[in-house]
């Protein structure tokens, strides 16, 4: 059995505990992740580190990208959470030093977060839902009760929902147009330059490796928060369509869109409220009474 030496905590992790542990006899450290105690997980986030540790054959794919799970245990006898050990990726933070490079530069990252974005959304999948369950034979189901469960945790919260129940209400009336999504697919969750990991050294931006794959659904890639952030801005993250490829332009697939960014907004809304940002908060209510003008 590995000895620990050191343990420091990063200041990175915005939904789990996470440290990097150095051991002796080890060349390298360790990531130590450590789930939130379940009183203080909500209901659209439960078992995230669960869900993930499922994800792992499904995201063979990009397994050369991922670190490698050493250790997982959800049995509570430890420290009465959730916690997994896995490899520690190299490389430096993409949100850090991707503003290292001109941004004439930046491109090539993005047609990368494509090709990474493709080859995930290309895995199909069983049903629809969270990698580790509950599964949904329609979009329209998962979709439906993922929005119920972000309303349930809003008002547990002392937040106002009624926008959410707004868009639960308008989703499950035209429920025939989510469920045109047939065939589901992978999507990676959060997927974006908070996760990723550049090489420190490299001439133009080289993504390295990929992390916290704990929000996977099966689903419309289009639902993805890879896609949203790919769409947020007209700037050099168009390249990012030169690797992934032509997305759906129709009505349908507009609307369905609208959909999917009130479930962002109202994840964004929790998570702000987790956070302490009581701004951030408030931003997203004027943010989903534009999303929901658009959807009536």
């Amino acid at each position: 059995m590995a000895t620990p030496v050191s343990a420091v905590e990063l200041g990175t992790g915005m939904y789990n505990n996470v440290y990097r542990v150095t051991l002796a006899g080890w060349d390298r450290p360790v990531i130590l992740r450590v789930a939130p105690e379940a009183a203080r997980q909500f209901r659209s986030e439960r078992h995230l580190m669960r869900n993930e540790y499922g994800s792992v054959p499904w995201l063979a794919v990009i397994a050369p990208l991922a670190p490698q799970v050493l250790a997982v245990d959800r049995s509570h006898e430890v420290i009465g959470r959730d916690w997994m050990i896995q490899s520690h990726l190299d490389g430096v933070a993409a949100a850090e030093h991707l503003g290292t490079y001109p941004r004439r530069a930046w491109p090539a990252f993005f047609r990368q977060m494509g090709a990474i974005a493709r080859s995930v959304h290309d895995v199909r999948g069983p049903c629809f839902g969270p990698v580790g369950g509950p599964g949904y034979g329609r979009w329209s189901e998962a979709v439906i009760t993922s929005l119920e469960e972000i309303a349930a945790d809003l008002d547990g919260a002392g937040l106002d929902a009624a926008d959410v129940r707004k868009a639960v209400a308008v989703a499950a009336h035209d429920r025939a147009v989510l469920d045109e999504v047939t065939e589901p697919r992978l999507l990676t969750g959060e997927l974006w330059t908070v996760n990723v990991m550049l090489d420190a050294g490299a001439a133009e931006p080289t993504i390295t490796g990929v992390l916290d794959m704990d929000r996977t659904w099966w689903g419309d890639p289009a639902a993805d928060w890879t896609i949203r952030m790919a769409l947020a801005k007209q700037d050099e993250r168009v390249a990012f369509w030169e690797a992934y490829g032509d997305r759906d332009r129709s009505p349908a697939a507009v609307w369905r869109s609208l959909v999917h960014e009130v479930r962002h907004l109202g994840a964004v809304r929790l998570e702000h409220h987790r956070l302490g940002n009581a701004a951030g908060v408030e931003n997203t209510y004027d943010a989903m009474a534009t999303v929901l003008a658009d959807l009536d």
